[in-house]
């Protein structure tokens, strides 16, 4: 009995013999193997919806940095800096996913307001941008999650990629939440 059971477990495992032969097939396809998921492409567009959107909040930050005044503006726009230079490092590691995956990244400016999932709304006063960051946050920690359930089990190592950014989003929200709690004035 434990035989069998024993075998049961290990039938989800190719053998070596298998593995090597299929590893010298396509090899000019890099990490994807015969076994991705066949919704490769989907994943890809995903991944560049979320590329345009890392990039479309990089331009939000960075303009909320340079144009941030008053009193209280000094901490806060070190927050938009930092916060600015983490979704840049989310932005380049999509990109070197899109192309593991035998994809090209969409960096066309004219593609990414198009296709983040976050609008590119300045503010005109601290709490206002503090506000839009916020609610930049919030959309993509919702659409980061409905990418993960997607993946599922299917891609792990895109999952993974993405669960991590998604812990970062949610720590921005929580910061700007933090921020705008309590906050007087405009």
């Amino acid at each position: 009995m434990a035989s069998a059971a024993k075998s049961k477990l290990t039938d989800h495992f190719t053998d070596t013999k298998t593995l090597r032969a299929q590893a010298r097939k396509n090899v000019e396809d890099g990490a994807v193997t015969a076994n991705f998921p066949e919704d490769r492409e989907t994943i890809i567009g995903k991944l560049n919806e979320s590329l345009a959107t890392e990039w479309v909040c990089v331009l939000r930050y960075m303009r909320h940095y340079h144009t941030a005044s008053g009193l209280v503006s000094e901490p806060i726009k070190e927050h938009f800096l930092e916060h600015a230079k983490a979704e840049q490092a989310h932005a380049t590691a999509l990109a070197e996913r899109i192309v593991q995956l035998g994809g090209e990244p969409d960096l066309n400016p004219d593609n990414l307001t198009k296709k983040s999932h976050a609008e590119y709304k300045e503010g005109k006063t601290l709490k206002e941008m503090v506000t839009e960051d916020l609610v930049a946050e919030r959309i993509a920690v919702e659409a980061y999650r409905e990418l993960v359930q997607y993946l599922g089990d299917r891609d792990p190592t895109t999952r993974k990629l993405v669960e991590h950014i998604l812990e970062q989003e949610e720590e921005h929200a929580d910061e700007f939440s933090d921020l705008l709690e309590g906050w007087e004035g405009e």
